[in-house]
């Protein structure tokens, strides 16, 4: 049981080390120290570079109302991608796609043909058939139907590939007649010789190519990696740069509640015995930062563990404060609700609770609340353990924390 725990909640902590390089999410670099007074908590917090706006300064073309987009409007993420829809290597349509599905409104996708005439023979004829279809306001039905039936046409002569886009244009109920004739006509064949200038002259080496942000993108072009780095680009706009202002009282006594999709479950918070703990809690409940997260990491009959909005088990909330350890405070039963680190004095908004006792805890985690009832709405909980690779679906949710002051 002692290494299923080190790998079970060290595993976030050996990911967080390498989250600035592995996911650009936004970059510390500073910390500062401030002077605690006598009753403000003792913390660290971030002075945050954030990741590059999505209308950063560029040596690209900027995104503009001639473009093509789909996706969130207000998105912290733009992927401008420069592709082919002839070459069968490039085809990032299901990568799209699966990170659109899951970032709705924190991701922007900007597509610009790259048809490469040099090496596919029917690059940019493609490229005309999604602008004819544009010119109808299908664009988007076009580029994804050229990219998920490739292999029906790549082989195709020219003059049978035009056939195909007939059928094709019919069924996307187009105006057949009108998609034939902007697909031939001087306007449409002048924009794609255009694009195709523009990306050889900016110098685009690959495909598909990406920029995020306005920058060129070098990471892993998989789901995985994209998929983390959109959440935590998206945290980084909630992230706090100041340490928590005193909220409790350590003489009063305070209750939560935790307010799951499998019911409630009652907390007592021991503001007495872990001050900065509780006090954390407390502000960020308030604040919602709680509300509507997932359970990350859930390991039945041992803990499970939640406080990332990001749902990557990487996220903090921009602050760390300090590990306290009671001696009179053991992991020696069930409930048991405690922060998470990773390390001594890094402790952030992530927190996890027992499902029996776990002493080979003891002396590493914060221990700041016992659950009181609701141990069986915890029981309930999906099982789910993050694996470096694998795209895991959304876990169960935590809808929101409130706080009762006696």
């Amino acid at each position: 049981m002692n290494n299923l725990l080190f790998f079970v909640l060290s595993l976030s902590l050996c990911l967080a080390s390498c989250a600035a390089s592995d996911a650009a999410a936004p970059t510390q670099v500073q910390i500062v120290l401030p002077s605690p007074g006598p009753t403000e908590p003792t913390c660290s917090s971030f002075e945050l570079q954030p990741t590059p706006e999505p209308d950063a300064a560029s040596r690209f073309p900027p995104v503009s109302a001639d473009d093509h987009m789909r996706g969130g409007e207000q998105a912290v993420v733009t992927l401008v991608v420069y592709d082919d829809f002839q070459c069968q290597d490039c085809n990032y349509l299901p990568l799209s796609q699966t990170l659109l599905e899951r970032h709705p409104e924190e991701l922007r996708i900007v597509y610009r043909p790259y048809p490469y005439s040099a090496y596919f023979d029917k690059a940019e004829l493609a490229a005309r058939a999604a602008e004819a279809a544009g010119e109808q306001g299908q664009f988007w039905e076009m580029h994804d139907l050229l990219f998920a039936r490739q292999a029906e046409w790549t082989e195709l002569t020219p003059a049978a590939f035009q056939t195909w886009l007939a059928r094709r244009a019919a069924e996307l109920e187009l105006d057949v007649a009108r998609f034939q004739s902007d697909l031939e006509s001087e306007q449409i064949i002048a924009r794609v010789q255009a694009e195709a200038q523009s990306a050889a002259d900016l110098g685009i080496y690959e495909l598909p190519f990406f920029l995020r942000n306005g920058q060129v993108y070098t990471g892993p072009k998989e789901t995985y990696s994209l998929d983390r780095d959109i959440s935590l680009t998206a945290l980084g706009k909630r992230q706090i740069s100041a340490c928590p202002p005193v909220v409790i009282d350590p003489s009063k006594q305070y209750l939560a509640t935790l307010y799951t999709e499998h019911g409630q479950v009652e907390v007592q918070l021991f503001a007495d015995k872990a001050p900065l703990a509780v006090n954390s809690f407390v502000y960020l409940a308030q604040s919602g930062w709680y509300d509507d997260i997932t359970f990350h990491n859930v390991v039945p009959e041992y803990v499970a563990q939640t406080g990332d909005p990001s749902g990557t088990g990487l996220g903090n909330p921009g602050y760390l404060f300090k590990t306290e350890l009671d001696a009179s405070l053991k992991f020696d039963q069930p409930g048991r609700l405690a922060i998470f680190n990773t390390g001594p004095d890094t402790n952030g908004s992530q927190f996890f609770i027992t499902y029996q006792a776990a002493p080979e805890l003891n002396g590493r985690y914060t221990i700041f609340g016992q659950v009181l009832s609701g141990m069986e709405v915890l029981s309930e909980l999906t099982p789910r353990q993050e694996q470096t690779g694998k795209l895991l679906p959304p876990g169960d949710r935590l809808l929101r924390v409130s706080i009762e002051e006696k």
